[in-house]
């Protein structure tokens, strides 16, 4: 009837290679585009974070890239750009390296936040690095009966320390270490 219960819901794991590879893939589409697929990371990173923001990002991304194509396409100029056509490749260009900055900074960000390690259990708790985690107090369940009752406070049982004898044989190591450097330098 005690105990932590279920531990919370994780995301499942992603390779970290994966993410590069498809960051990389994005990047690569739009740069080769010369900038005409840049709402594409920007429409991965819209699904993928869910936030207004960044649909409203990949809208503008998009509506910027028909505009540079609607000025280059009414550009009158047969070999060179006229006014229109390197106004649509500025924006064009622009949009590019803008899209592409934003989607990389976003989409590390957003995956190095669900990677940072999440504690489950009671507040203040922390990973013990090598030793038995230490359990906390078990929660107290009321009965129905009990209601009224206040309930029984558990008193946690008392910390414990890791075993003395390890903590002195890496104190006598770091000893022999130091002394070995000693040597070393005295006798250089």
């Amino acid at each position: 009837m005690q105990g932590h219960g279920y531990a919370p819901q994780q995301p499942p794991p992603t390779s970290g290679g994966t993410q590069v590879t498809l960051r990389v893939l994005f990047v690569v589409l739009a740069f080769m585009t010369c900038g005409l697929a840049a709402w594409a990371p920007m429409l991965r990173l819209a699904i993928v974070t869910r936030k207004a923001r960044d649909w409203g990002l990949f809208g503008l991304v998009a509506a910027l890239d028909v505009m540079a194509l609607v000025l280059i396409g009414v550009d009158p100029g047969e070999d060179d750009f006229q006014q229109q056509g390197s106004a649509g490749m500025v924006i064009l260009l622009s949009t590019l390296v803008a899209a592409i900055a934003y989607y990389l900074s976003a989409d590390i960000r957003h995956f190095s936040r669900n990677r940072q390690p999440q504690y489950g259990g009671y507040a203040g708790t922390q990973p013990s690095y090598g030793y038995p985690q230490q359990p906390g107090p078990a929660p107290v369940h009321l009965q129905p009966t009990q209601l009224h009752q206040p309930p029984v406070q558990q008193t946690p049982p008392p910390p414990t320390r890791p075993a003395p004898a390890r903590i002195h044989q890496v104190q006598a190591e770091l000893d022999e270490l130091s002394d070995y450097l000693r040597k070393q330098e005295g006798g250089s």
